[in-house]
């Protein structure tokens, strides 16, 4: 298996950072941050980086956009998922446009999937 950390990621990891969406801002900085479990923005893991990650939850928060749903894309989006659980890591796919339309009912579901990983 890969080396959870790549270095050669570590400058795109930086721009993303520096350059979120509206939804990843607002997840971020409206829930997340004030969570109980700390999470990362943009961490990179193996070959890829994850919107979010919580090493104490062993959980990732993947924000899709509508390019997720364009063809190809849910295939790559499943092996990049099967890649993390690989690690041991849960993934959650949350749509943006659930970000807008049920912010509490997101801030929720990932509570729960938190503490059901903390158990």
């Amino acid at each position: 298996m890969q080396p959870k950390h790549n270095k050669q990621l570590a400058p795109l990891a930086k721009q993303l950072q520096k350059e979120m969406t509206k939804e990843e801002r607002r997840l971020g900085h409206d829930f997340l941050c004030t969570h109980s479990a700390r999470f990362s923005r943009q961490k990179i893991l193996g070959r890829y980086i994850a919107d979010f990650y919580s090493a104490k939850a062993k959980l990732v928060i993947e924000l899709d956009g509508s390019q997720h749903y364009e063809d190809g894309n849910a295939e790559k989006d499943a092996q990049r998922t099967a890649f993390l659980e690989d690690y041991g890591l849960t993934v959650l796919r949350i749509p943006n446009n659930e970000i807008s339309q049920n912010f509490a009912g997101v801030c929720e579901h990932i509570d729960n999937a938190t503490k059901a990983s903390l158990v």
